[in-house]
């Protein structure tokens, strides 16, 4: 194994982990701040590289294709929302609704199953292609940095409007913000219609860093979500003092998984165990805070137990 490669597929790993993580940002909307289990990003990761895709074949420049994926992915967080609210359908049943129902969508969109796009030929703002030999401006791990640093900004801003708060408190408290008179069913919809817009806006950035989109693209899109969020947080716990600083720490877990990631491929692992390995990380990432409460707690009440009462004695 020669550690000059793994080197050199650092800058793709790092690229890939902030594409990964505006998608993060997605998951982590409706994961952490509306408190449900979202599915509907499986599909909508590779709807947003859908429209954004034909949209460019199809003679649109590179910001309507962008805008018009985040429109699509915001619809499909939207449907996600109705068949919760108006029909009562449980928000994991009703993202597995949409997220069946985008497969097909999706094919309809690409006409089959896999587009490409020649990123010399198309105006595209990032590229696999322009890792190296280009300013630095151009490189896609500084563009994509400076799409990460402005969404960041734009939702900590938001985030602190009456609207986001209202947001923020119908994922803390639904009955006590009913209580105030906010329509929790319309914040539901609305941060479910936000964070499919983001992961669709990754799912685009992502087409056009691969040069293809594909329905198969999203598959197992949650999963990456959810290590990134939870990787961000335990390994950044003691540094997420505000909202801004948590959402960076979801960036930074994309990261770091996209590098685990790339080094465990280039360690020689079977490349059909990787989604076992990403469900494993999350699982025991998601385990770790009951572990404590279970083991790690009762133990150090037990030992100052014992020291007061050798005290005592």
């Amino acid at each position: 194994m020669d550690f000059t490669t793994l080197l050199n597929q650092m800058p793709g790993a790092v690229a890939q982990g902030l594409i990964w993580g505006i998608m993060a940002i997605g998951v982590y909307i409706t994961y952490r701040v509306l408190d449900i289990a979202d599915l509907t990003v499986d599909g909508t990761m590779a709807t947003g590289g859908a429209v954004c895709v034909m949209l460019l074949i199809n003679g649109y420049s590179m910001p309507v294709a962008i805008i018009g994926a985040v429109i699509a992915g915001m619809l499909a967080g939207m449907v996600t929302g109705l068949l919760h609210t108006l029909l009562g359908i449980p928000p994991i049943l009703a993202g597995i609704l949409t997220q069946l129902s985008l497969y097909s969508v999706n094919l309809k969109i690409l006409g089959s199953g896999n587009q490409t796009i020649n990123t010399r030929k198309y105006d595209v703002l990032v590229s696999m292609g322009e890792l190296r030999g280009v300013p630095f401006y151009q490189n896609p791990i500084f563009v994509t940095a400076i799409f990460v640093i402005v969404l960041i900004c734009v939702l900590y801003w938001f985030f602190g409007t009456a609207m986001g708060s209202a947001l923020r408190c119908t994922g803390n408290n639904p009955n006590m913000s009913r209580a105030q008179g906010i329509n929790t069913n319309i914040m539901k919809v609305f941060g479910l219609m936000l964070s499919n817009g983001i992961v669709a806006l990754a799912g685009a950035l992502l087409a056009q860093y691969d040069g293809q989109a594909d329905v198969q693209k999203g598959r197992g899109a949650i999963v990456i979500g959810l290590a990134a969020v939870i990787i961000g947080e335990v390994l950044l716990s003691k540094l997420l003092k505000n909202f801004a600083l948590r959402l960076s720490a979801v960036v930074v877990g994309g990261i770091i998984y996209y590098i685990v990631y790339q080094t465990v491929i280039w360690l020689g692992l079977d490349a059909d165990l990787l989604k076992l390995l990403s469900a494993a990380v999350v699982a025991i990432f998601l385990g770790l805070p009951y572990l404590k409460r279970r083991f790690i707690r009762p133990s150090i009440k037990s030992i100052a137990a014992q020291e007061e009462g050798g005290t005592n004695a």
